[in-house]
């Protein structure tokens, strides 16, 4: 392993750096360590929103994966938590084989529980659109006809979004459950807060929408919200609730894909292609209005 952060992490563990593996270096920098995840946020964390949410998972561990401790560490000068290490699903593996049903259950059941003396912030969900669109004005190289078209869309999304006192997680999609103990669990709090639940189901929706996500994968993630006594959407239409939060996803997953292109100095690839299409599919919408 590098020196450095990750070798800080592995420390925290108690492991030599030889021993542990680096599963993620962005803006994040996470490290599995034996039977341990050790991750550092994002620089700019909000160390007291952080430790709210950490108390939260605590105390929600028939849905959310607790932590080590609930109170995040300083390490490097980055706030790092702790956290046991579980199945994650296979990002290669079969889509079809993935436990839709399974997460679905599970996002109806965070959506469903009282958030009342959590002591949790807004959730993050909505800000993250505004901090792709702010990655993509800053991206050397993006390439521009893309950015150009991810920013006619944004300009067509109401102002705000996402407001509401329900409990959502902020940034949920097929990779933040693991199998942990013998049970699925959410995981990844960063975004965990009080706001409108349906931007939880924005995510799927918005590859679903640019052809991302096969329809029957997308049913059975709808249905099985559903069937659960998920609230975010009703049962029999729910795209008047997802409209919305669908497209200022579609925007941000743009926008983060365009920029993540200029930085690596590549062009598109067919995925970030369909969601910069989806983006002039929004405008075009817009304008007809």
């Amino acid at each position: 392993m590098a020196g450095g952060l990750p070798e800080a992490l592995a420390g925290v563990a108690g492991v030599s750096p030889r021993a542990a593996t680096v599963l993620k270096r962005t803006r994040v920098t996470v490290v599995r360590a034996g039977e341990l995840v050790v991750k550092a946020h994002e620089p700019g964390t909000a160390e007291a929103a952080l430790n709210a949410r950490l108390r939260a998972a605590a105390a929600l561990p028939d849905l959310l994966l607790p932590p080590a401790s609930d109170r995040a560490l300083r390490v490097a000068g980055r706030l790092v938590t702790v956290w046991p290490a579980g199945e994650a699903v296979d990002p290669a593996g079969d889509p079809a084989a993935a436990p839709w049903e399974a997460a679905a259950g599970l996002l109806a059941r965070l959506h469903a529980t009282p958030a009342g003396g959590l002591g949790l912030p807004p959730a993050g969900g909505p800000d993250r659109v505004a901090r792709a669109l702010a990655r993509l004005a800053g991206a050397p190289g993006a390439p521009a006809a893309a950015a150009a078209a991810v920013r006619r869309a944004a300009r067509t999304l109401p102002a705000g979004g996402g407001t509401g006192t329900g409990l959502a997680h902020g940034d949920w999609h097929l990779g933040q459950i693991v199998r942990y103990r013998d049970r699925w669990l959410l995981i990844d709090v960063d975004d965990l807060g009080l706001g409108d639940p349906v931007w939880d189901l924005a995510r799927p929706a918005a590859w679903y929408a640019a052809g991302l996500l096969d329809p029957e994968l997308w049913h059975r993630l709808l249905s099985g919200y559903v069937s659960a006594g998920g609230p975010a959407v009703d049962a029999g239409d729910p795209w008047p609730e997802l409209d919305r939060p669908a497209r200022a996803l579609t925007v941000q997953l743009a926008a983060t894909a365009v920029a993540a292109a200029g930085e690596e100095g590549r062009p598109l690839d067919e995925a970030e292609q369909a969601l910069v299409s989806s983006c002039g599919r929004i405008t075009r919408a817009a304008r007809r209005q």
